[in-house]
């Protein structure tokens, strides 16, 4: 019976191993897309479309609309992410109802893969469709990491998941890495492989997309949907009625809605820095596309580093100290970058240096904090709101951002107004009793968090 006993735990925890690595490589096959499209390529690319498209004036007209030509990528970005509040609810609770997360992490992650790959036909002053393709590719990737970041709680033990996060993270910073080293290579030689430069630049759009298609199947292989009981009141509801049942029902974890609420803050600058960064070393400093791969390449290695690294530090220091540092490292960081002088890529590369140290930890261990704070049952639903933190509200820093430069012309004035979002973050996240929002969650609470 003993020996029995310990073969069944044996063979739990090798299949808890293999499909913790299965989950790795969601990261690994849409991460390409964060990296690629979003941060480096599209950025700068939509930015001379629409400048090629706009009037004598500098201003381009979506639905009769003035908008400042370089305005209108952090403009789009702001777009796709309010239509991202709309969607995420209604698969959180429709993954938790039904307990068929595959079928919808499927359904979101071709989605997003096929936009993506469609971003090859964008030349021009095609303007519009760059913005079209935006949306439905930032919406699904929203959706889609509603439902990959719920299964955390679910294969991964509370004194695991601050490792396992990190892992998924630093997988997901190699992957865009790898493919990096690849779009630089085709972007300097483009002479050599006989394309153009908008041309090479098109097809690191669209391999994005085939990358993130293809390892998607990873994952839909060796995840496994779990049945749970349907949570009270979940029923079909529009997108932002299934969101206030949500926060109404978080009314009774107030603690988890405090972390929330901070996260939502610190992560809207993250997140802004991330999709707006190529632009303002492109449009402010004047740097070369070339300069700008090799500074996100520089981030996505020492992001790998910084994530494990971070992982490390939490086991000793706790998820939310280790967080409360991070937050002081990217305030320093991003008030350093307002005064890069122009045409200095060194400079830019210190920068991007101290971005990656803290960029991949502070967004894995707050997932894992996250998780923690849960009730059983309700993961996808919960992290619905979560990823409406992560990405769904992180329309204000782009709108802030894009709001910034149209009123002064600077790209200084709109970097550094990111600021705020990281010292308001860190002053919430100080106030939430983490230990105290795990034990009202009904969850056990780790010797460190």
């Amino acid at each position: 019976m003993g020996t029995d006993t310990v073969r069944t735990a044996a063979a739990e925890i090798a299949e808890r191993r293999r499909e913790q690595r299965g989950w790795y490589f969601y990261d690994w096959a849409c991460s390409v897309y964060s990296t690629s499209v979003l941060t480096v390529f599209l950025g700068p690319y939509l930015t001379e479309i629409a400048k090629a498209a706009a009037d004598p004036e500098g201003y381009v007209h979506p639905l009769g609309i003035p908008v400042r030509a370089g305005s209108f990528f952090a403009y789009t970005v702001s777009a796709s992410v309010i239509v991202s509040v709309f969607v995420m609810p209604l698969a959180g609770a429709a993954a938790d109802r039904t307990g068929r997360k595959k079928p919808l992490l499927a359904a979101a992650a071709y989605l997003g893969a096929a936009a993506t790959a469609g971003m090859f036909f964008l030349d021009g002053d095609r303007y519009l469709l760059g913005a079209l393709l935006l949306i439905v590719a930032n919406a699904s990737l929203a959706v889609s990491m509603v439902l990959y970041n719920s299964y955390l709680p679910q294969i991964a033990p509370p004194e695991e998941r601050d490792a396992v996060s990190s892992r998924g993270w630093a997988f997901g910073y190699a992957s865009g890495a790898l493919v990096l080293v690849a779009d630089l290579v085709l972007f300097l030689a483009h002479d050599s492989f006989g394309v153009s430069e908008s041309t090479a630049v098109r097809i690191c759009l669209a391999s994005a997309g085939v990358w993130w298609g293809a390892f998607t199947l990873v994952p839909l292989k060796r995840l496994r949907d779990r049945r749970t009981a349907p949570s009270e009141g979940s029923t079909e509801r529009g997108g932002l009625r299934q969101l206030v049942a949500t926060v109404r029902d978080m009314r009774r974890h107030p603690h988890t809605l405090a972390f929330l609420l901070a996260y939502l803050v610190y992560n809207d600058g993250v997140q802004t820095v991330i999709s707006q960064a190529s632009v303002y070393g492109s449009e402010e400093l004047g740097l070369e596309q070339s300069t700008l791969i090799v500074a996100v390449l520089l981030v996505q290695v020492l992001a790998v580093a910084g994530a494990l690294g971070m992982g490390r530090l939490a086991r000793t220091y706790g998820a939310k100290r280790t967080i409360l540092g991070s937050l002081v490292a990217w305030t320093v960081t991003i008030g350093a970058g307002y005064f890069l002088p122009p045409g200095a890529p060194a400079w830019f590369f210190v920068l991007a240096a101290g971005i990656g140290l803290v960029l991949g930890g502070t967004q894995a261990l707050s997932r894992s904090l996250f998780s923690h704070l849960v009730p059983r049952g309700k993961e996808a639903e919960y992290f619905s709101a979560y990823e409406i933190s992560d990405r769904g509200m992180a329309w204000l820093g782009p709108l802030i951002f894009g709001l910034t430069y149209q009123l002064t012309g600077s790209y200084r004035d709109a970097i550094v107004s990111l600021v705020a979002f990281f010292l308001l973050g860190f002053a919430l996240l100080a106030r939430v009793p983490v230990r105290r929002a795990v034990r009202d969650a009904g969850n056990p609470v780790p010797d460190r968090i």
